[in-house]
């Protein structure tokens, strides 16, 4: 997830898409569509709502009543939206932590409602998510921005620049992660990420077709994207941006089922326990990720955005997630939890009727 995110990201600090190797920034643009774009964001909220559910079973087997729980998340998305403020306004406004807690604290009940308000709620609101996201992605097409762009020369008009516009776009922003998170919390009451192996033949129909339909329906996408072919018409537009988006869902779903088949196979190793340890720690490593763009793309630091091409910030993007990975399994060897997930559980929690989750 986080490695697709990083993708997804680093590409946009880059002062001019067409700079440097054509042929490699080709690959890097027809890759960027095809995996992360629009299917990285699917497949965190698909997580986000998994956790919420883990989360929701957690505190009733201990005893918590449902007033109890409720209380925490909201509480909990309180504080996701004000971390979420602070990342857009100190480091980029590429934010999906407040999202996530304005749509906690909307939809908090729709964690207990039944499986199939659950279902057709996610499928309804695939309506809106998928034309929101085909209206900008037909933008996008007729005139690709990067965040340099927008760049301001100092910190200090940085931080005043990044908070107008913030509320508006975090609100509309909630429509985008409803479908994913509302499946998570379907899926979580199966349990069928935590126990894979009872759920080995459904992970593998899912992994199989919705990778599949995922592949299909943005294709068209990413060869428009890098180049391979164009057209003027705004119908065709808007066709290749729906089916690239709505099989975006199907993408980030089918993601989260291929990582639950390969979990029933691997188990232990140097390697899976370093992945497991930066994925307890996402939320410190996705917020690690934008101190590194702010660091080396601003103005006000190394203003490196013009001396990058997309090939070079997808290199650094896999550059950025290898090195997290590393720095988690040190903080695992060490003791540290997340500074970040600490941070939201000590302000989350509180002692007494809902202790602190281990």
């Amino acid at each position: 997830m986080l490695l697709l995110i990083a993708l997804a990201h680093a590409p946009a600090f880059a002062g001019d898409w067409n700079a440097g190797p054509a042929v490699l920034n080709t690959a890097a643009k027809f890759i960027k569509s095809l995996l992360a774009d629009n299917q990285a964001r699917d497949m965190f909220a698909f997580l986000f709502g998994y956790g919420l559910g883990q989360l929701a079973h957690r505190q009733e087997a201990r005893g918590s009543d449902w007033v109890s729980i409720r209380k925490l998340m909201r509480r909990r998305a309180w504080w996701l939206i004000a971390i979420g403020f602070a990342h857009t306004v100190l480091l980029v406004p590429l934010d999906i932590i407040a999202v996530y807690g304005m749509t906690l604290l909307v939809l908090v009940q729709l964690v207990r409602a039944r499986d199939s308000v659950l279902l057709w709620a996610g499928v309804l609101s695939l309506i809106p998510a998928t034309l929101l996201l085909a209206w900008q992605s037909v933008q996008a097409q007729a005139r690709p921005v990067t965040m340099a762009e927008f760049m301001e020369p100092t910190f200090g008009a940085h931080v005043v620049a990044n908070i107008p516009t913030w509320p508006v776009e975090t609100a509309i922003s909630i429509i985008m992660v409803v479908p994913g998170m509302l499946l998570g919390i379907w899926a979580a009451r199966r349990r069928i990420l935590d126990e894979p192996e009872r759920h080995a033949s459904l992970l593998a129909r899912v992994t199989v077709i919705f990778m599949a339909v995922a592949v299909i329906g943005r294709l068209p996408a990413a060869l428009l994207a890098a180049g391979t072919w164009t057209s003027t018409s705004a119908a065709v537009g808007w066709t290749v941006a729906i089916a690239h988006d709505l099989t975006g869902y199907a993408g980030g779903i089918g993601l989260a089922a291929a990582i639950g088949l390969v979990a029933i196979r691997v188990r232990g190793g140097r390697v899976t326990t370093a992945l497991a340890a930066l994925g307890q720690r996402s939320m410190t490593f996705y917020l690690f990720q934008s101190v590194v763009w702010v660091t080396l793309f601003y103005p006000f630091t190394l203003d490196l955005s013009d001396a990058m091409s997309v090939t070079a910030t997808f290199a650094l993007a896999i550059g950025v997630w290898l090195s997290s990975i590393l720095l988690a399994e040190v903080m695992r060897v060490a003791g540290y939890r997340g500074p970040a997930e600490v941070l939201l559980r000590r302000l989350s929690y509180r002692s007494g009727a809902v202790r602190e989750m281990r």
